[in-house]
């Protein structure tokens, strides 16, 4: 009688079990299986993942108890895609499951999450870097919305940081940066703040990989067949570190026009100054592309300028980029400079590692070229933010010389393929592009470089899942696509096609 009694309690309690297990939602199964990594987690189940629904990406400024501007999503997204008429084509529904989280292994609290698993999976996953200091949104509509639509789970991170925010008025704040030379307006970058070293990206891009392996597990049952890492500009460096120091976690990335890293130059540090310094002379020679001045920030390997009645491309760069990005990487990289005292145009990055750890700083989160997935990088040539010939085609000489001393080739034997397609007329900013009739243009002779780099995952992934082989290095002409026999191959022979 005993043990009849104790059968029935057993099997009360596994349908008891059963039945609590049963009325789970999808949602808590699968915030379940992440256990403690993810903090103040959201889970929704997503009539449409594509930003066609306006609850896919929050509004700016919508968690509450951080500053105006810490987190500005919808301003994010916008930041890196072309405008609304050239912005990846939204041809159908995707429902699925949207997660919004913190990684709660950050100390800092800053560190940001984004999952979203289509009910129609291909098997694949797709986790996405993160442009300048921009949010996990800000691929929304350049990478999310054109991979989610062909089924990848998608995933994306913040880099371990927010954005900025307003000092308060009067403020001495040793760490705020101007927003040009001649603004009165002084921002705070959170990635300057003491614990936020630029290291942190690539972890938090591989950190974004392992969560979302385990949401795809929670969710499908299985983890994703291939795994690939897209981003741009520093979310493009997340990517190079992505397929140089964790193979494990990716199989081949697309590298739209990121960051080059390296203590003995090229970099930002060594790339910016020059143009803050000269700037100003270009402008009071009238824009005079024949100028001393001119002449200095072109030997500084930018691209020729734009102009168009009274503003310029370069006009748009110095005021809303040169400088900024200056102090807020020298802030960062080398904060005993006095920044406005000793001048941002000032600057010398060579003098400085003699008597700071500037070039050490820089050394530890350097890009090396040493990859070990496939890799393609998309550039422009008229990118003023990031020189090709100091970012695009010098990480490509790193990569170049790593095969070359390992004996590489990448036509089979399973080394790793390296692929640079060049946007001949391609621009940092997309929106620099003209919107289109009947907006008056910005600088029409720019091209998008977005449909080159989607274009561009497509081939990595034929690549890696069919062994097909990639088109070579080639210049993209403005107006080309990227071609199996294209009609200039390597580097293009003019930034600017006029």
């Amino acid at each position: 009688m005993r043990t009849n009694i104790s059968l029935c309690a057993l099997a009360l309690a596994v349908a008891l079990a059963g039945t609590a297990t049963a009325s789970e939602t999808r949602c808590e199964r699968i915030l379940k299986r992440f256990g403690d990594r993810l903090a103040d987690a959201t889970c929704v189940e997503s009539q449409d993942l594509t930003t066609k629904n306006e609850n896919t990406t929050p509004l700016n400024n919508s968690i509450p108890g951080l500053p105006l501007l810490a987190f500005t999503p919808r301003t994010d997204r916008s930041t890196i895609a072309p405008d609304a008429l050239h912005k990846t084509p939204i041809t159908k529904v995707v429902p699925g499951v949207q997660i919004n989280a913190r990684i709660a292994s950050d100390a800092k609290g800053e560190a940001r999450f984004l999952l979203r698993l289509p009910d129609d999976w291909n098997g694949r996953l797709v986790v996405a870097g993160a442009s300048g200091t921009r949010s996990e949104f800000n691929g929304d509509f350049a990478w999310s919305d054109y991979v989610v639509q062909k089924g990848y789970a998608y995933a994306s991170q913040n880099k371990g940081i927010l954005n900025l925010y307003l000092p308060p008025t009067g403020s001495a704040d040793p760490l705020s940066c101007r927003l040009n030379p001649s603004s009165k307006l002084y921002v705070h970058f959170y990635d300057n703040d003491p614990g936020e070293e630029f290291s942190r990206w690539a972890v938090y891009m591989a950190e974004a990989a392992r969560l979302a392996r385990r949401g795809v597990e929670a969710r499908y049952g299985s983890e994703p067949r291939k795994t690939y890492a897209v981003g741009t500009s520093n979310g493009g460096y997340q990517v190079r570190k992505a397929v140089e120091s964790y193979p494990e976690l990716f199989d081949g990335g697309v590298d739209w026009e990121g960051t080059f890293v390296d203590p003995d130059g090229p970099n930002l540090l060594t790339d910016l100054p020059p143009a803050i310094l000269n700037y100003p002379d270009y402008l009071a020679s009238s824009r005079n592309p024949d100028s001393t001045a001119a002449n200095n920030i072109l030997l500084a390997g930018y691209p020729p300028d734009i102009v168009i009645g009274s503003t310029s491309m370069w006009s748009n760069y110095s005021n809303s980029f040169w400088e900024v990005t200056q102090c807020q990487w020298q802030k960062r990289l080398d904060p005993t400079y006095d920044t406005y005292g000793a001048g941002t145009g000032t600057y010398n990055y060579q003098a400085r590692r003699s008597v700071s750890d500037v070039g050490a700083n820089i050394e530890a989160f350097a890009t090396t070229g040493k990859i070990r997935r496939p890799l393609i990088t998309v550039a422009g040539t008229m990118d003023a933010l990031l020189p090709i010939d100091h970012h695009a085609r010098a990480y490509a000489r790193k990569v170049a010389a790593d095969q070359a001393e390992r004996g590489d080739d990448d036509e089979g034997d399973g080394k790793p393929a390296y692929r640079l397609y060049e946007v001949q007329n391609g621009n940092h900013i997309e929106t620099y592009k003209p919107p289109g009739a009947p907006t008056t243009p910005t600088f029409p002779q720019l091209e998008f470089i977005e449909p080159h780099a989607q274009t561009a995952f497509d081939l990595l992934v034929n690549a890696v899942e069919h062994r097909a082989s990639l088109p070579p290095s080639q210049c993209i002409p403005r107006g080309g696509t990227i071609a199996s026999s294209p009609t200039q191959p390597g580097h293009c022979a003019s930034l600017f096609a006029p």
